[in-house]
């Protein structure tokens, strides 16, 4: 099963801003990228917005037989 496409954008911070997420992103061995996916997942659900979390591909060589399993 092919992986869903992330949707890329531009994102202008502020340089302090950006800073600290890196830090925190560092702290918690996550890409900047990831930390802030994170943290916008977690202020949307604080205001009662639930995101899905998009299935995770599986690793490693496919089956042999083809099937998913």
């Amino acid at each position: 099963m092919p992986m869903p496409q992330k949707k890329a954008f531009a994102l202008r911070l502020d340089p302090a801003v950006h800073a600290a997420v890196e830090r925190l992103a560092a702290d918690e061995l996550r890409s900047a990228n990831a930390q802030i996916e994170m943290l916008l997942r977690e202020a949307l659900k604080g205001r009662g917005i639930e995101v899905k979390q998009s299935p995770h591909p599986r690793r490693g060589r496919p089956p042999k037989d083809g099937s998913d399993e």
